[in-house]
């Protein structure tokens, strides 16, 4: 599982980066039009959405490293290994019910808004640039489930081991 997880994490980079790199190219082009006066309405919404996907594709796999957002300032003070373990599949169990939240209202979103349509380009829907949410959503569950499967594991280890 660990290793399905570890390659899906990869990939989840990989699509980040690309909408990051996208994003940036987009930026240069929209300096670049209006240095030479040329109107690009279609660059601010192409700009903006590239840049909601690498962020959500980023924050997910970031989750699978531990390196999300947290507050740590309990988790440091604490010295028993096995209190920081618990802690720890406490705070990936609520981290995990709001990434199942996000997960289905995310998609709920995604097909309310799949036919809305961009107003800078009329031929592109709205639903695929949501789509990143439930993605996000179920990726950093899967990633959450996999650290709480290892944690209880480590638990069980060291409570049978002595």
């Amino acid at each position: 599982m660990k290793k399905a997880l570890s390659y899906l994490q990869k990939i989840q980079i990989a699509v980040g980066g690309i909408f990051l790199c996208i994003f940036l190219g987009i930026v240069v082009i929209q300096m670049a039009c209006r240095y030479v006066g040329i109107a690009a309405i279609w660059t601010e919404d192409v700009s903006m959405y590239a840049f909601i996907w690498a962020a959500f594709m980023g924050a997910a796999a970031m989750v699978y490293e531990k390196q999300h957002f947290a507050f740590t300032s309990v988790s440091d003070k604490l010295t028993n290994e096995k209190l920081k373990k618990i802690l720890g599949i406490v705070i990936a169990l609520i981290m995990l019910a709001v990434s199942i939240l996000m997960f289905y209202y995310g998609f709920r979103v995604t097909i309310q808004f799949w036919n809305y349509r961009w107003v800078s380009i009329p031929d592109f829907k709205r639903g695929p640039t949501w789509l990143c949410i439930p993605v996000c959503g179920a990726t950093s569950a899967l990633y959450l489930i996999g650290q709480i499967v290892e944690d209880v594991k480590a638990l069980l280890n060291k409570q049978g081991g002595k």
